[in-house]
């Protein structure tokens, strides 16, 4: 069947051999093979560690979790009492309904509302709806944010994004187009270093040493590549790009792989996440951000 709702998370499956897999917890997506048009054989194009946690003691470490209301540390007084990264990735979410199922794809909604713990921790009322599609060589991921306060001055500050770990061999992987954007480089070792803006003048972005660099108003469009595979990711409201991988760093991750993440992370951040830190949503408004991610065969 194309979709298979269990206990603990949703399987979709298209007709050419393609599938994912969604934890309810977290709504994180743990697995997503396929192939490319050019070469149908599915495999792995995601990331997750070993060593991670998929039993809903704590958020996992890989695949596509879901960012929301702060990324990072909470800046923002009403979120003064969340963990890092907010509370999206470590609740069990609703299935609600299968959106799409035909040759095209297949589509699922899941949804997180206030429950009595969010509540305790973070009293802003909110609904969130997660569409995951799957295609033969095609991945979509769309989260919808709406503020469902009906007090006309309840704006609805957060911010949401979509980390995805990149199963591909490390020392070879290229991102791009990156060249002449402006960003900052998390490895320095000063909070002054931290916060100088550099030029990226790159032609193609590696992660062969350790990395966390966070990119301003990118295209949002890129492509990942490596010799013999690579990726397409293209996004909706995310206009800042973060560009990731621990390498020797990673041991001191308790749930990350010894040698560190073979691949990379990207996280594809909330439109002037870096200048403005917050997005702003009226009451009863919707907000989208979303990535779609091809598959696509390289050679050398």
């Amino acid at each position: 069947m194309p979709i298979e709702v269990l206990q603990d998370k949703v399987v979709l499956r298209h007709p050419k051999g393609s599938t994912v897999k969604i934890l309810l917890y977290g709504a994180t997506i743990t697995s997503w093979k396929s192939g490319s048009l050019q070469n149908p054989a599915p495999i792995e194009r995601l990331f997750v560690s070993s060593k991670a946690a998929l039993d809903g003691s704590k958020p996992v470490r890989g695949g596509i979790p879901v960012v929301f209301p702060c990324f990072g540390a909470p800046t923002l007084p009403e979120h003064v009492k969340l963990n890092q990264h907010g509370f999206a990735r470590s609740e069990k979410w609703s299935w609600n309904q299968a959106v799409m199922d035909n040759e095209a794809g297949v589509s699922i909604r899941l949804t997180l509302e206030p429950t009595e713990k969010i509540h305790r921790i973070y009293g802003r009322p909110f609904q969130l709806a997660y569409v995951v599609t799957l295609a033969e060589d095609q991945l979509s991921t769309d989260l919808y944010v709406t503020n469902t306060s009906t007090s006309p001055s309840d704006t609805l500050e957060f911010q949401a994004l979509l980390h995805t770990y990149i199963q591909a061999p490390a020392n070879e992987v290229l991102v791009t187009p990156l060249q002449n954007l402006s960003y900052y480089d998390k490895t320095e070792t000063t909070e002054e270093g931290k916060s100088m803006p550099k030029i990226e003048y790159r032609a193609g972005v590696d992660v062969k040493k350790f990395t966390d660099s966070v990119y301003e108003n990118a295209s949002q469009n890129y492509e990942v590549t490596w010799p013999g595979g690579g990726l397409v990711i293209k996004s909706t409201n995310l206009k800042d790009v973060v560009v990731w991988n621990p390498q020797d760093e990673g041991r001191k991750i308790s749930d990350m792989e010894e040698g560190g993440c073979p691949g990379l992370w990207i996280t594809l951040l909330s439109p002037s996440f870096l200048s403005s830190g917050s997005l702003a949503l009226p009451p009863l408004e919707k907000g989208l951000v979303s990535i779609y991610t091809k598959s696509i065969p390289t050679f050398s």
